[in-house]
């Protein structure tokens, strides 16, 4: 990354979410993704610094920083841990945005300060066990009741689904139109017949929760609903444009720290005589790795410069998503051929940093859904 393209400020934050990454969150990561342990007093560190409010004005408690700098800090945070780069990728990309966005002053004074602020945390909670990519077809409904709703149903793979002190959740209300029958609500899992059943057993991200969660006539007053009645599914698609920089914006940071650990490997380990990379299979492997590393990083911060120049980047960010997460488990799988058998080892982060990076093509939309937003607008006309 050339320090030219970057002012003052993107910067001093990537020096900060660097120094912080390396000194604090990297001694500590294969142990909390040993232990499953949710990072709790880690996300209020970074709350103080302002990096789980960086797109919110300062006068909601943000830190008021650009698309370009949000994603860099995401990069350097991923690359330490990839578990605690997802929860920031979360709480402020499908959390503290769509609140943001659409929430009144009320909700915003309540909930969005103090998620900015690091001293609450936040989920979000929209697929189902039979609705992942199809929103349309969520069963979890909001019943109108005296004062406001009354939801039922359940949602999976809920990131912070039984940690997290307020949840952004996604039911389907009486309409007549398909559009306009998905509401948003601001539910606090503290709410009676809010239950996380089952938190989950995963290949990676092993410090970010996942869970199963049912609601059970949960009630929600009206001054909970988040935008309009009826307006939670362009509330959704809106907020996972965003989410899906914010994936992108991981997986190159887990690639890079793979990148990273294997260089030095190769740098450092002998065989025949001499270093690793001395031998062209290695040296032309790392050079391949690096590439498609910066390539990926150079066009998720193209991206993240549209979004700030207020330019429509839906496709841009399913490409960003798209190639990025791909990109990253070829490189964390490189990574790992590298250090030979050293590298099947918890005993090494590349390790690690795989099974963290597999699961970028899947969450907020899987590749072939990337490339199906994609198909759809090249449908529409011949690209630029």
């Amino acid at each position: 990354m050339h320090d030219c393209l970057l002012s003052e400020d993107q910067r001093m934050i990537r020096d900060s979410a660097r120094a912080f990454g390396r000194e604090r969150l990297a001694p500590g990561a294969a142990e909390r993704d040993r232990i499953k342990a949710f990072p709790r007093a880690e996300m209020a560190a970074l709350g103080e610094m302002g990096f789980l409010g960086m797109l919110v004005p300062e006068a909601c408690g943000g830190s008021q920083a650009d698309h370009l700098a949000y994603v860099i800090a995401v990069e350097e945070i991923s690359a330490a841990d990839g578990s605690i780069g997802a929860m920031m990728a979360l709480h402020n990309g499908l959390v503290c945005n769509p609140i943001l966005a659409h929430g009144t002053d009320a909700q915003k004074a309540r909930y969005l300060r103090p998620l900015a602020q690091g001293q609450i945390n936040g989920a979000f909670g929209l697929t189902e066990p039979e609705a992942g990519s199809n929103a349309f077809a969520i069963r979890t409904r909001a019943v109108r009741c005296d004062g406001g709703y009354r939801i039922s149903g359940t949602k999976q793979f809920m990131s912070n689904g039984r940690s997290a002190d307020i949840a952004i959740v996604f039911a389907a209300t009486e309409s007549d139109d398909p559009r306009r029958r998905i509401t948003a609500f601001l539910v606090p899992p503290a709410s009676e017949g809010y239950r996380a059943v089952r938190v989950e057993e995963k290949l990676g991200l092993s410090a970010s929760e996942t869970c199963q969660v049912q609601f059970d006539q949960v009630f929600v007053p009206d001054d909970h609903v988040l935008g309009q009645p009826g307006g939670g599914y362009a509330l959704a698609m809106g907020t996972l444009e965003l989410g899906r920089l914010g994936i992108a914006a991981q997986s190159v940071g887990l690639a890079s720290a793979a990148f990273q650990h294997a260089h030095a490997y190769a740098l450092d380990r002998k065989t025949f005589g001499k270093p690793l990379i001395e031998h062209q299979a290695i040296g032309f492997r790392l050079a391949q790795m690096r590439t498609e590393v910066e390539v990926a990083r150079s066009y998720l911060h193209h991206v993240a410069r549209l979004r700030d120049a207020g330019q429509p980047c839906k496709s841009e960010a399913a490409m960003a998503k798209l190639f990025a997460s791909e990109m990253a488990e070829h490189v964390a799988s490189e990574a790992m051929q590298v250090h030979g058998g050293y590298g099947y080892l918890r005993d090494y982060p590349v390790e690690r940093i795989y099974r963290d990076a597999r699961i970028c093509r899947i969450y907020e939309g899987t590749s072939d859904i990337q490339k199906m937003i994609i198909a759809a607008d090249l449908a529409k006309s011949l690209p630029r």
